[in-house]
């Protein structure tokens, strides 16, 4: 018998709804300040950004789901993630809370097997609230351009 755990998660808004992540995808939480822009990136990449002396892509949240930006403001926040194939910044509204969600709410939805939605892993039932849960490794699988972002990325590490 498979014991299944609570989730740990930080609990955002990106458009109406409320998404989360797990904690252990988490580094930091931040205020966004100082993102490079650069050219030519795919749009639902802002540009860089220096987050503990490693150079790290911001993507906006608000793009991927729903190609609109992201107004930066004073409640934008930046989660800054760690996966196993690249580190990155995700813009979303509000940063609200780290909650504890029962792994029994946790509910498999359809859409994963969607290809574009993926990294949708589960949608957390709660008693007044759905908060859809975000897998940050299958989000880089999905997004076009990932891959020449992260070689650029090695490339200036290389440099610097």
């Amino acid at each position: 018998m498979k014991l299944e755990m609570d989730v740990k998660a930080v609990v955002f808004n990106a458009g109406k709804e409320e998404y989360a992540i797990p904690i252990p995808f988490v580094i930091s939480i931040e205020k966004v300040e100082n993102v490079n822009h650069i050219p030519h990136l795919p749009s639902y990449m802002r540009g860089i950004i220096k987050s503990r002396g490693t150079l790290i892509p911001v993507l906006d949240l608000g793009n991927i789901l729903y190609h609109s930006h992201i107004a930066i403001n004073d409640e934008v926040r930046m989660i800054v993630i760690h996966t196993d194939e690249l580190a990155f910044g995700l813009l979303v509204k509000e940063a609200q809370e780290i909650l504890e969600i029962p792994s029994d709410a946790l509910k498999q939805i359809g859409l994963v097997a969607y290809h574009k939605t993926k990294y949708f892993s589960s949608v957390a039932n709660l008693e007044d609230r759905l908060i859809t849960m975000i897998d940050p490794n299958s989000m880089l699988e999905v997004l076009e351009g990932v891959k020449e972002i992260k070689d650029y990325l090695i490339k200036q590490q290389q440099e610097a």
